[in-house]
């Protein structure tokens, strides 16, 4: 069995469907990254995994868990699969360890020098040791960005999300948090990436899935999508794109 296997997910809008009866697999340790046009239902699938969005069919299982929102709580799905939006969500008034440690304290009721020492070490990983005791207005978007992935990965998931997470940045912060995502992926990480970052898409992902109009219409590794892409409108969509090699992140 697959870590996270969605099986004929649908979501409704207002009787429009978002997304229509979907079946998706992540294996441990795979990256997936999630293209398509905007609309498309990227974000929306990644909301549904998440149980940010109610979703009206289908399910979505995690290998030795159960259904999240049968077997197991929402709550406890939340912390076996984390979530970083493109807008931090990272809380004003309180300091970057203090937004940490909010979800292993409260939630995981964790021991706090425990969880710190945790903290620290991913803090340290992304180069923002020194700051863990500012606050969010202090940081750039691009290190706000770092925190809300340490944020995230201190809840120990299984798998993390990343849904447009240099959306909101300025080109030169792009670099540098996208290389604390190739570095969780080179370090087998289970990732869903939406991204609209062509020349990092290539380089993270272990497979691209092509969605358009709610659906799944092509599925391939990164080098036979990129170069050989089996449908038209796959095509299109990338005729638009500009993904080159040169893309500005090293690996």
């Amino acid at each position: 069995m697959a870590l996270l296997s969605v099986r004929k997910l649908h979501k409704e809008y207002g009787g429009v469907t978002a997304i229509g009866s979907l079946d998706l697999d992540l294996a441990k340790g795979e990256v997936i990254v999630l293209l398509g046009p905007s609309g498309c239902g990227k974000s929306t699938l990644l909301r549904c995994i998440n149980g940010l969005e109610e979703h009206q069919g289908g399910s979505i299982e995690m290998e030795g868990a159960g259904v999240f929102g049968k077997d197991i709580s929402w709550q406890t799905a939340r912390q076996k699969v984390g979530m970083v939006f493109q807008s931090y969500e990272l809380f004003a008034h309180m300091t970057v360890i203090d937004n940490i440690l909010l979800g292993p304290l409260k939630v995981q009721k964790r021991n706090r020098a425990e969880a710190e020492a945790q903290a620290d070490k991913l803090l340290a990983r992304v180069g923002l040791l020194e700051r863990k005791n500012a606050y969010p207005r202090e940081l750039s978007g691009g290190q706000k960005q770092r925190i809300a992935i340490v944020r995230a990965l201190c809840l120990n998931p299984e798998v993390i999300l990343l849904d447009e997470i240099t959306a909101a940045l300025d080109p030169e912060m792009v670099r540098e948090v996208l290389e604390v995502v190739l570095e969780l992926a080179r370090e087998g990480m289970s990732m869903l990436i939406v991204t609209h970052e062509m020349g990092f898409a290539r380089k993270v992902a272990d497979r691209i899935v092509f969605m358009d109009k709610g659906a799944i219409v092509e599925q391939a590794s990164p080098e036979v999508f990129f170069t050989e892409p089996k449908t038209e409108r796959a095509r299109q969509f990338l005729a638009g794109m500009d993904y080159g090699p040169d893309l500005n992140v090293s690996i």
